[in-house]
């Protein structure tokens, strides 16, 4: 798996044109998972009742993540509008997006290749109105330590921009970190090294299944 950040939308964007007497409205929105994709979807679709078809797309996680992927023609020519957004989408190399756009029919046909490049088209510009921000790509680590090696595993965690998931503090203090994925070799390999050899950090094993 690539560890490595990628964009994600900062805050939503609605972005409209018309052609040829048709309006198209594009919405976009941040969802980190399948669910909540399907969930914007369904806010827009009541947020603009009166289209004639909702067509949609989604990247739900990673922009490299092929599993995370969907679309809808919505009852638009098969082809003609969620496949020509999916391409914006991937080709934006932005994840844990959703774009819905609403369509207004104003009685002059398209025709396939011009629903193409209108959805495309459409979604292309509202692209351009996005703001993003870094999503890294985060590891847990189960840690043990004593007490006079808190100083050094603290600043190490403020080196590499961690921070504690949760932390026991009984005769020696116990607790999970979470680190950047693709820092996780060297922040263990440092805490070992700085510490020598007193505090170990160990990647949590992802539960099978």
């Amino acid at each position: 798996m690539n560890m490595s950040p990628y964009l994600v939308p900062a805050s939503p964007v609605v972005w409209e044109q018309e052609i040829k007497k048709s309006r198209f409205i594009a919405y976009l929105a941040h969802t980190p998972d399948a669910e909540s994709a399907r969930a914007f979807i369904g806010t827009v679709r009541a947020r603009e009742p009166s289209a004639g078809h909702h067509c949609w797309a989604f990247v739900a996680g990673m922009p490299t993540d092929s599993r995370v992927l969907g679309f809808s023609d919505d009852g638009e020519p098969s082809g003609t509008a969620g496949k020509p957004m999916l391409a914006q989408l991937q080709g934006s190399g932005i994840g844990e997006i959703t774009a819905v756009i609403a369509r207004y029919f104003g009685g002059v046909k398209l025709g396939t290749g011009g629903l193409v490049r209108a959805y495309g088209g459409t979604l292309a510009s509202a692209l351009t109105q996005l703001n993003t921000v870094e999503q890294r790509i985060m590891a847990s680590l189960h840690v043990r330590a004593d007490y006079g090696d808190m100083a050094l595993l603290e600043f190490l965690l403020g080196e590499y921009q961690g921070q504690w998931l949760q932390v026991d503090y009984g005769a020696e203090v116990t607790g999970m970190l979470s680190v950047e994925a693709r820092a996780v070799a060297e922040f263990c390999r440092q805490l070992l090294d700085r510490s020598q050899g007193r505090v170990v950090a160990r990647p949590v094993e992802p539960e099978a299944g």
